[in-house]
């Protein structure tokens, strides 16, 4: 193990417990007052996420000790609520000294949403409805305990070696009692409701609960299709205004090849009115993650000829593939605006990513829509006209 991350790992006397059970190896990431390490249990030889949560007071930037592990324990509590879904990160162990506490979670070795959506850019619809699906179920299942998660995002978001969804960081969750409304501010900018901003700009808002996260999944359905949220704008005060507004559109090109179910789901989860939204269990039976397959002893005229459609469609794809010329792009239309094109969008989203990803920062989502911005900015723009014409 390297030095520096040595100078990393607390006193051993610190969590006896701790190291006479788990072997800590390298680190899998760092948070503001946490480290993550991948851990091997010394019985078994299984591999763990062991978070190390540094309670001292000069890691805390001036947050009380008192605070950091009142809350750690809350998120314990909710963590423990939760337990026993295929879709929630499973806490193993828990191991809590002075200075320090060790929550072992199940180790997802695919790494977060983000950093995948990151690798690929864009998800198809198929993956998007898959991933989707799996963040529906394991949000079902924490409202149906009164808990409102309040920071879903792709960064909280786990992915298994089957790239199967482990939703985490419950930091943030509460568990709500009945008719109870919040009003702390808290979260992240661009995926917060509009009743989040309102709890806290108005003395007379009515406050908010669980349709905060009904909202931030639309967010993460938007940003997983085409790459980058829906709100998103260089000024934040514009970014928070649109949010509150609910401003967005299916305009870019990127949505050009995106069919209309994801986008009606999209919409129903972007109400500004919280009670107009979508409930879960509406949204897991909406059209776009219905399927062709026909449960056994059952006749479902509509998917039998949706069946029939596309097998018609295939065949005749196949007898005209030998005499199908390849599709020419048009060089003068590339040389106009190449992002219009489908093949072209995809070669530069890819290159631009390739090249720019690590700026990509996490916890700072918002600024990846930066590099789907593909029309100059107005000041730079009659900059350009005026050098010209001299």
């Amino acid at each position: 193990m390297a030095k520096e991350e040595d100078d990393d790992l607390p006193d051993k006397d610190a969590a006896k417990e701790f190291y006479a059970k788990y072997e800590p190896k390298e680190i899998i990431g760092r948070g503001i007052s946490s480290t993550v390490r991948r851990c091997v249990e010394k019985e078994t030889g299984r591999e763990y996420a062991a978070k190390i949560i540094d309670l001292s007071q000069e890691s805390q930037d001036g947050v009380d000790t008192h605070t950091m592990r009142d809350a750690t324990r809350q998120e314990i509590h909710i963590l423990r609520m939760v337990a026993g879904h295929p879709y929630i990160i499973e806490l193993q162990d828990v191991f809590e000294s002075e200075t320090f506490i060790f929550l072992v979670f199940e180790l997802c070795k695919n790494g977060e949403l983000f950093d995948y959506l990151t690798s690929v850019v864009t998800l198809s619809e198929k993956k998007t409805r898959y991933i989707m699906r799996q963040v529906l179920e394991g949000v079902r299942y924490v409202h149906n305990k009164s808990i409102v998660h309040r920071d879903l995002k792709p960064e909280n978001i786990l992915l298994d070696d089957q790239l199967n969804v482990k939703i985490t960081d419950f930091g943030f969750a509460k568990v709500l009692k009945e008719g109870e409304k919040l009003f702390e501010l808290c979260g992240t900018p661009g995926y917060l409701a509009p009743e989040t901003l309102k709890a806290n700009m108005f003395e007379d808002a009515p406050g908010y609960g669980l349709e905060v996260d009904i909202w931030a999944c639309g967010v993460i359905m938007f940003t997983l299709l085409v790459g980058c949220p829906p709100f998103w704008h260089r000024k934040q005060m514009v970014m928070l205004r649109n949010i509150m507004e609910g401003k967005y559109s299916f305009t870019s090109p990127e949505w050009a090849d995106i069919s209309d179910d994801p986008k009606d789901l999209i919409r129903r989860f972007l109400m500004v009115e919280p009670s107009q939204r979508l409930p879960i269990e509406d949204a897991l039976n909406h059209s776009f993650f219905n399927t062709v397959a026909i449960k056994q002893g059952s006749f479902n005229a509509r998917a039998k000829l949706r069946v029939a459609l596309v097998a018609v469609r295939a065949a005749v794809r196949l007898r005209r593939l030998p005499h199908t010329a390849a599709r020419a792009v048009s060089l003068r239309a590339a040389l106009a605006d190449p992002y219009t094109m489908r093949v072209l969008r995809k070669v530069i989203d890819g290159c631009a990513f390739r090249v720019y990803g690590h700026w990509v920062k996490k916890g700072e989502g918002q600024n990846r829509a930066a590099l789907f911005e593909n029309t100059p900015k107005t000041e730079l723009k009659s900059l350009y006209v005026t050098n010209l014409s001299r």
